[in-house]
């Protein structure tokens, strides 16, 4: 049955805005349910396998899974059931096909589905998209009809087609939410210019900073401005450096400019990737103060005392040993002991690398 004119407005076209919808898919399956009076309507999604694997259950209408867990922990309604997983893709099956063979077990399954108020049911299995396997799902509770299946046949390419997109923007999402925290946490921000120096996006806090500090607001599709002519002419040139076109070019070594000198603001300028169009991305360190946390963690990393944790903390921050001494409440003899005392546990032979030490440890993270 193919899906006529109405079919594409009611159901395809809210099936493609679920990619993106916080309500992920729910006006569509929503719609689906009422065009074929069900009970229960859904799109279940299965990544890994055995009693570990994840299930997604996107669905319209009673929650049959819930209400089968509740009936019987051992018999879940969706796609806990061997034959599921071995169904062939594409094409639409019904319960009768799972229990035609058993008569015991058709009856132990018809009366099952009519303690959930199910009399029937379709399903057809999607094609297998990268490591997840996917089901779009149809439960009434009268029987089913062939144009039932034959919407579900209708349905599955454009569902298919869908999913893959939702998956590949779901990844893009972990990725880019773990990067952002990353950047935070390591307090690195950025900013994205296109070939004209002009800003494409920044760092909410980048953005933030350069309000407070800069007293400044930087806006996406304009250069930016009061930075003073030699940083602004070193981020025109860059620009058109990272942002070239040629496949055949050594990739630019990254370029660090001063883009103001009080309050002070670096950037370390290089070429973009996985991007729309080329363009250039400017990495800036922002301040990042150390917290109590910092201590705890270094601490624990390197199985420290709390007050030697805190001198080596107050000496990563640029205090001297007498500053770090008057600030922690010591003397200077017991804190010089305890530098002492530090290097040795950390194989160190100096403040130098102690602090490199420190600075290279997660313990220094926000």
């Amino acid at each position: 049955m193919a899906l006529t004119s109405t079919d594409e407005t009611d159901l395809l076209l809210p099936l493609i805005a679920g990619i993106g919808d916080a309500a992920q898919f729910r006006e569509f399956l929503g719609r689906l349910r009422r065009r074929s009076d069900a009970e229960y309507v859904s799109i279940v999604m299965k990544q890994g396998d055995g009693p570990h694997a994840q299930i997604t259950d996107f669905h319209a209408g009673r929650d049959l899974r819930s209400a089968a867990r509740d009936l019987d922990p051992f018999e879940m309604h969706a796609l806990e059931r061997l034959h599921y997983d071995q169904l062939r893709p594409g094409r639409v099956y019904g319960v009768g096909e799972f229990v035609d063979h058993d008569p015991v077990f058709r009856a132990e399954r018809m009366a099952k589905m009519g303690r959930l108020g199910i009399a029937d049911e379709r399903v057809v299995r999607l094609p297998r998209i990268a490591e997840t396997d996917a089901w779009l799902i149809l439960a009434r509770a009268k029987p089913c009809e062939a144009a039932d299946s034959a919407l579900l046949s209708s349905l599955a390419p454009y569902v298919e087609a869908t999913l893959r997109s939702y998956l590949a923007l779901e990844h893009h999402r972990i990725r880019a939410s773990v990067s952002a925290q990353g950047m935070a946490r390591s307090a690195t921000a950025w900013m994205v210019f296109d070939r004209e120096a002009r800003l494409l996006a920044i760092d909410p806090r980048l953005d933030a900073w350069m309000r407070g500090n800069l007293d400044y607001a930087p806006r996406p599709g304009e250069r930016l401005r009061d930075l003073g002519v030699q940083p602004e002419r070193e981020l025109a040139a860059a620009a058109l450096l990272f942002t070239a076109d040629d496949p055949s070019a050594r990739p630019p070594t990254p370029r660090p400019v001063l883009l103001h000198e009080h309050p002070r603001l670096e950037a370390l300028l290089t070429a973009t990737s996985d991007m729309p169009r080329p363009s250039m991305l400017a990495l800036c360190r922002l301040p990042n103060a150390r917290t109590a946390q910092s201590v705890d963690r270094l601490a624990r990393l390197f199985d420290l005392p709390p007050r030697e944790a805190q001198l080596a903390i107050a000496l990563n921050e640029g205090q001297s040993i007498a500053e770090a001494a008057e600030a922690m409440g010591l003397t200077l003899e017991t804190a010089r002991n305890y530098s002492k005392r530090l290097y040795a546990k950390l194989g160190v032979r100096g403040l130098p690398e102690l602090v490199r030490l420190v600075c290279d440890s997660v313990a220094v993270m926000a």
